[in-house]
């Protein structure tokens, strides 16, 4: 008896996985920033962790604004590109047939045989078989705005807990070293969570990010530094 199995692939999750890891690392990376660089001013804990806060609500709300729009753009032009596939399908099904069948032949198969493989699914889903096989628009990455912009937000404010928090527990003194440390171990742990889960190099992931990470925190530390006054 034959055996089936279901397969799982990668490209199922990178909707919901690069909003996600964008937010996560965005939040990490930019309140941490903010924290070392009050921090670095020589201001004192409540401000630094006021800074925090405000970073936290500002970037999630950006990050969830930001996300919705761009992805609502590519959906608009996904439903575009779909409804004139639809009218040309009603008024020139020769026309599309003869497109299909030539994308089919483009691939490798002979023309009878991509003639008929055209007909055959034109006659089950027409406007599906050109959906992917003509614009490329299938249902594992379509375009999802509100999924895209709420994993955005739920994973900056994930994010940005981290250096918040440990600018509320580190000693006075420390607070920029340890939000550093902090930030950085989480940053390393979300670009080797990112990269399993999209199937790359674990260490290749968790490097690239942590070095983004130590400089942008390693710049505002320096301007805190700079142009900072003790208060």
């Amino acid at each position: 008896m034959p055996h089936s199995h279901r397969e799982f692939h990668k490209a199922d999750r990178i909707g919901w996985l690069r909003a996600s890891v964008l937010g996560a690392n965005d939040g990490t990376i930019s309140v941490a920033s903010l924290v070392v660089g009050v921090a670095a001013a020589g201001a004192p804990q409540a401000s630094i962790l006021l800074t925090g806060v405000a970073g936290l609500v500002a970037g999630a709300m950006s990050m969830a604004a930001g996300e919705y729009v761009s992805v609502r753009s590519q959906a608009d032009t996904e439903e575009a590109d779909l409804e004139r596939e639809k009218r040309e399908l009603e008024t020139e099904p020769e026309h599309e047939l003869a497109e299909l069948t030539a994308i089919y032949v483009g691939r490798g198969l002979d023309q009878p045989l991509a003639r008929r493989v055209a007909e055959r699914l034109m006659s089950v889903d027409a406007l599906g078989a050109h959906a992917r096989d003509e614009l490329g628009i299938t249902e594992t990455l379509r375009a999802r705005p509100l999924q895209a912009a709420l994993a955005s937000a739920v994973s900056f404010v994930a994010g940005a807990i981290v250096p918040i928090a440990a600018a509320l527990l580190a000693p006075a003194d420390r607070i920029a070293w340890v939000s550093s440390a902090t930030a950085l171990v989480t940053l390393v742990l979300l670009g080797g969570t990112a990269a399993y889960a999209g199937g790359a190099s674990l260490i290749k992931g968790a490097l690239r990010v942590a070095f983004w990470g130590a400089l942008a925190m390693g710049l505002t530390a320096g301007v805190g530094k700079l142009f900072g006054v003790a208060v």
